[in-house]
């Protein structure tokens, strides 16, 4: 095994759910995580980390990073070789804006540039990886393939079907500067929810779908929720005034992921701008306004002397 080659790994935030596609839709957006890593000889490990969540971050073999290039390599039977790992993190972290999935998707990329010439993954292989890692395949679909993806498990495993967001679809992410932890958020969901509800987000899911693919002007009734949000709004009473504030304004605004950022789906650069406009006048607490793309790419690995792939 070579010692020394170097990948270099790109990949962008995700936002899950969109309102009613509950552990189903995610998409990816143009914020990025980026990391050079570095084989060594075995059993030597280094790890450096600047940007969101740096602090907190291990350095040793816990490292989500380290935990995901480990559980490739063992799933093909090889050796795992020591690793050098600097990090760049721009996807906030702790924010529901796919940290985890990031990190997850992060691992399981720089395992495939390092084994490339020696072990093939395809689309399914990187899926099936990094959803084991996960836990569901939500976030790091979109992480991996980019764009707008729908995902669920069937026979075969994970599945994912990506499609490319209309252009009039602009999205804005408001952060704030606390945390929300996704096991917290999960565990105020009820066991059970009503028929009634349950066919309010399945239409409401079916409608997102044409809403992002081809009639922006449809986002706001698509993306009303019944399944979680409300459940949730208790842990986080900040993210729910401003997400109802902008609603009332006529604004596509969510819950992104388990939150607790609030990701807003206009339908046009103008409409955004007048959405960040609501949230300041509305907001009781210090939200950062990130005014982003649908990130078509996903994630993106490449020796660092030859480019990404």
């Amino acid at each position: 095994m070579p010692v020394g080659r170097t990948v270099e790994v790109t990949v962008p935030a995700t936002s899950a759910n969109l309102g009613p596609g509950f552990d189903t839709l995610g998409l990816a957006l143009s914020v990025y995580d980026t990391l050079l890593v570095t084989e060594l000889p075995a059993g030597e490990l280094e790890i450096e980390v600047a940007g969101s969540g740096s602090e907190e971050i291990p350095r040793d073999a816990s490292n989500l990073v380290v935990r995901s290039i480990a559980h490739v390599y063992a799933d093909v039977d090889r050796p795992l070789p020591g690793l050098r790992i600097a990090a760049t993190n721009g996807v906030p972290h702790g924010r529901g804006l796919g940290s985890s999935g990031a990190a997850v998707t992060a691992g399981i990329l720089a395992a495939k540039g390092l084994l490339a010439g020696e072990v093939e993954f395809d689309d399914a292989d990187l899926l099936r990886l990094a959803t084991e890692l996960e836990g569901h395949p939500d976030n790091v679909a979109p992480a991996l393939f980019g764009g707008l993806t729908i995902a669920w498990t069937g026979e075969k495993g994970p599945q994912h079907k990506k499609l490319l967001v209309h252009r009039g679809v602009s999205p804005l992410v408001l952060v704030p500067t606390y945390t929300m932890s996704t096991s917290k958020a999960r565990s105020l969901q009820p066991p059970q929810v009503s028929t009634a509800d349950a066919v309010f987000n399945v239409s409401r899911s079916a409608l997102l779908i044409a809403a992002l693919t081809q009639s922006p002007e449809l986002l706001l009734d698509a993306t009303a929720d019944r399944l979680h949000q409300d459940y949730r709004a208790e842990a986080m009473p900040e993210t729910q005034r401003l997400v109802q504030a902008l609603r009332r304004a006529g604004f596509a605004a969510v819950v992104s992921g388990a939150g607790p950022s609030v990701l807003v789906l206009a339908d046009g650069p103008g409409s955004r701008q007048d959405a960040v406009e609501v949230a300041n006048a509305a907001a009781d607490t210090p939200w950062e306004s990130l005014l982003l793309a649908v990130d078509v790419r996903g994630g993106t690995v490449g020796d660092r002397a030859e480019g990404s792939t």
